[in-house]
């Protein structure tokens, strides 16, 4: 008995003295969690962010040692940071240089439409690249205000390149003032360095003088030197100017190249354009001209002479059973070569129009790759700029060309007398490693007989 007593009573106090400690422990914890709580909501009412920080709205202090707080400070950082910055609100897009056609993976950055701090609408022209063939245009993908310009003119650029940075709000202008007054208070800077070399001047005297020439170099190594005598300019050519340098010598390099001439009265084909030509403008609305009647004795001439509208392709020659007539046209940037399809399918009104269309946009610059891409024959009417004759080049892939000259009234002998009569001189380049001489006289007889006897075409004669 007394020993179970003894057992009892140890029993007892070790338990008594668990249970304490246990409560003790529990009571830690709780005034533990009291103090946590009460750090977190005394938090949840200071700020350790200075006024005026972006991040002015972070209500967190961290406490040592809690995983809780480190999680609530870096999540709350990083999205009160993040968020002005992200691109989710929309406010700012981007022009790229957009898709310039299969064959064309680069181009010159001609000049800017606009300014940075200019509004622009959707779809407006902001800048344009010249290419090797046209000049395409930057659209601005929404309306707002241009913030700033990621290149700079002469800069080569591709397919997807960052151009301009456009900001659809109304104060993006506030956005970009503040910018260009940085810039302008951040320019006089550099007076501290005069200041210096003030300071410095009697030290080395009228030295620092002497050094001013240097500027002057700097300029130069950019221009080219020339005597002052020579009245020289130096300009950079143009990538259509390039492209067509290259085109018309790789031509020569590359074809064997041989030209035939012959003349054509043109007295019946004026006198059937002067005879319908009020008729043909009320019905179609649109001019006769003569240009029409050599696009359609070119078609006659190609199917009688099929040879013509051929090429070689490696040690095959590709016959082509259609006819796309290109038309060379001369603008003030370069020379474009736009392409009349299914000419062997068109009437006169329908050349006429597509040449209207192709040649306004040929001077406007907003033709595009496809209405140059591809044709199968060239037709160069050098008279309207008082060519009298010449020898074409082809246009590659081609294997030959049709040079038109100007009309000019000569003496000829008609019936047994000597009359005046409009005489043109008309030329054919052709690749003699294709076609001989034969076939070419043949081809280019035909369309002699066709412009001075137009009723062979009704005839198909």
């Amino acid at each position: 008995m007394m020993l179970r007593a003894v057992i009892r009573r140890a029993s007892s106090t070790r338990g008594s003295s668990t249970s304490s400690g246990l409560g003790k422990s529990l009571q830690s914890s709780r005034v533990a969690a009291a103090s946590s709580q009460s750090i977190h909501s005394l938090s949840a009412t200071e700020t350790l962010v200075p006024r005026g920080s972006p991040a002015r709205s972070f209500h967190h202090r961290s406490c040592p040692g809690c995983s809780e707080c480190s999680r609530t400070l870096l999540g709350t950082t990083l999205q009160r940071w993040v968020r002005p910055f992200s691109s989710d609100t929309g406010d700012v897009v981007e022009a790229v240089v957009p898709h310039m056609g299969e064959s064309i993976t680069d181009g010159t950055l001609a000049n800017f439409l606009k300014k940075p701090g200019d509004r622009v609408e959707a779809d407006e022209a902001i800048a344009q690249i010249e290419t090797d063939k046209v000049t395409i245009d930057i659209a601005s993908p929404a309306s707002g205000v241009i913030q700033e310009f990621l290149v700079k003119e002469g800069d080569t650029v591709e397919p997807g390149n960052k151009v301009a940075i456009i900001s659809k709000s109304a104060d993006a202008v506030s956005h970009v003032a503040p910018s260009e007054k940085i810039q302008e208070k951040a320019a006089p800077k550099p007076s501290p360095p005069a200041e210096e070399s003030k300071v410095e001047s009697p030290k080395v005297a009228e030295k620092p003088k002497a050094s001013s020439p240097p500027p002057p170099t700097k300029q130069s190594a950019k221009e080219p030197q020339l005597p002052p005598k020579d009245r020289e300019r130096r300009v950079p050519m143009t990538r259509l100017r390039k492209r067509v340098a290259t085109r018309l010598k790789d031509s020569q390099n590359t074809f064997a190249l041989l030209t035939t001439f012959n003349e054509v009265d043109m007295t019946n084909l004026m006198k059937l354009r002067s005879q319908y030509k009020d008729a043909f403008f009320e019905k179609h609305g649109v001019k006769l001209g003569l240009m029409s009647g050599f696009i359609k004795a070119a078609v006659s001439a190609l199917q009688h002479q099929p040879v013509v509208n051929a090429v070689i392709d490696g040690d095959d020659i590709i016959y082509r059973d259609y006819v796309d007539i290109s038309i060379a046209v001369g603008t003030s940037k370069g020379l474009v070569v736009p392409v009349i399809r299914g000419a062997d399918q068109m009437n006169f009104a329908d050349i006429e129009k597509t040449i209207n269309s192709l040649a306004k946009k040929a001077n406007e610059g907003t033709i595009s790759i496809d209405e140059m891409a591809g044709g199968s024959f060239t037709v160069s009417n050098g008279g309207v700029y008082g060519s009298l004759i010449s020898t074409p080049i082809i246009n590659p892939p081609q294997s030959a060309i049709l040079g038109m000259h100007s009309i000019v009234q000569r003496p000829m002998v008609v019936g047994g007398s000597v009359v005046p009569r409009p005489m043109m001189y008309v030329a054919l380049t052709y690749d003699h490693r294709l076609i001989d001489g034969r076939e070419a006289v043949y081809f280019l007889r035909r369309i002699k007989d066709v412009v001075e006897d137009p009723q062979r075409l009704l005839l198909d004669i």
